[in-house]
């Protein structure tokens, strides 16, 4: 089995990745010697730019109540005096014209609400990621979506809104990409040429292999192409 620290080092060699791969592993405890979030974050999202930066941290259900979207996609609760605030956000969203109230059931979610949710760079995880979140250039991250079919593995459809709905949804397997929501790259300052791929913890050594085959078949069809330019085209 490739090490996390191996495979986080050629993720980012392989695609040029703009952060670290973040891994997020779904605990029903917080892992022993992994220390709790300190302070407070406005988003969930927000714990994968801590987690790219280096830090490693468990949350506990209460540290996502200040993003009521993203604690509706990790099917976490609100506790009955900020219940409101998940209505209140949606009707906001629905009145402005960005979203319609019928999209809602239809957002992915997490099955089960996780007692902890542990945070860290991929190399560094202290348990088994359930996803790996990768962030990076559309150029290079298309190479996984090649990847996961040459491995066989679903690929879902190209996500939008909310971006932390992807983490659920890489959970049936393979990858999800979403485009990245205004929200998520407010809390996170990802840049506008800058998108995400989730993949699921258990197909991440598959599709890492399968992406050598298909970086190997970009450089070729990278010459063929170039070659079949400038041979076809005229003034």
């Amino acid at each position: 089995m490739t090490s996390l620290s191996a495979l986080e080092r050629y993720f980012t060699d392989t695609l040029q990745l703009t952060r670290r791969p973040v891994a997020v592993a779904l605990c029903d405890t917080p892992p022993p010697g992994v220390p709790r979030l300190s302070g407070s974050q406005p988003s969930g999202c927000s714990f994968w730019r801590l987690a790219a930066d280096g830090q490693v941290f468990f949350t506990e259900p209460r540290d996502h109540y200040n993003c009521p979207i993203g604690s509706y996609t990790h099917n976490i609760p609100l506790p009955e005096p900020r219940a409101h605030e998940l209505g209140d956000t949606l009707n906001l969203m629905s009145e402005i014209g960005y979203i319609r109230m019928t999209e809602v059931p239809d957002i992915p979610r997490l099955p089960r609400t996780p007692a902890a949710t542990v945070y860290s760079p991929l190399s560094v995880a202290p348990v088994q990621p359930d996803i790996v979140v990768l962030c990076g250039k559309p150029g290079k991250l298309m190479r996984l979506h090649e990847a996961a079919t040459h491995a066989a593995r679903p690929s879902q459809l190209l996500l939008g809104r909310p971006t932390c709905m992807a983490l659920p949804a890489s959970l049936s397997g393979g990858i999800a990409s979403s485009l990245g929501c205004v929200g998520n790259r407010v809390y996170t300052g990802i840049s506008d040429d800058e998108l995400y791929v989730m993949v699921a913890g258990k197909d991440l050594e598959a599709i890492a292999d399968a992406l050598q085959t298909i970086t190997t078949a970009n450089a070729t069809l990278s010459a063929y192409h170039l070659e079949r330019r400038d041979r076809l085209t005229t003034a």
